[in-house]
């Protein structure tokens, strides 16, 4: 492991193994998975749906990917629209939110070492 960072987070991370946030029932989620075990590459996963995120967690990852946390969410999701469209929250209600929705949280996200990543199609999981 490498040597320990001041700033160092709450999600542990190492360069030899890459860490999953996805989400169970999104197709995405899934063929990430999948595409991940099929290559052979060495991962935890964290499915959200079973895991629920602290607001700490949520708040780093958003960190790590160089967004806000209002930015973690998929305002394309049809929960989303259905319920959040007219809101205008801060961060912590938003991290609230995602925390009792967690399936509007943008994902899968990987990470490994200090590389974080917002998977886009199955096959990004290469990149990190």
């Amino acid at each position: 492991m490498q040597g320990s960072k001041s700033n160092k987070g709450v999600i542990s991370t190492s360069d030899g193994q890459i860490t999953l946030f996805y989400n169970s029932t999104s197709q995405k989620g899934k063929q990430t998975l999948a595409y991940a075990k099929t290559h052979g590459l060495p991962l935890e996963k964290v499915d959200i749906l079973k895991t629920p995120l602290t607001g700490t967690q949520i708040t780093e990852l958003a960190k790590r990917l160089g967004i806000t946390v209002p930015d973690m969410v998929n305002q394309g999701h049809y929960k989303y629209r259905r319920k959040f469209t007219a809101q205008c929250f801060d961060s912590e209600d938003w991290i609230t939110v995602i925390q009792n929705h967690p399936e509007i949280m943008k994902q899968p996200i990987a990470l490994r070492g200090n590389k974080t990543i917002l998977v886009e199609t199955p096959t990004d999981i290469i990149r990190i």
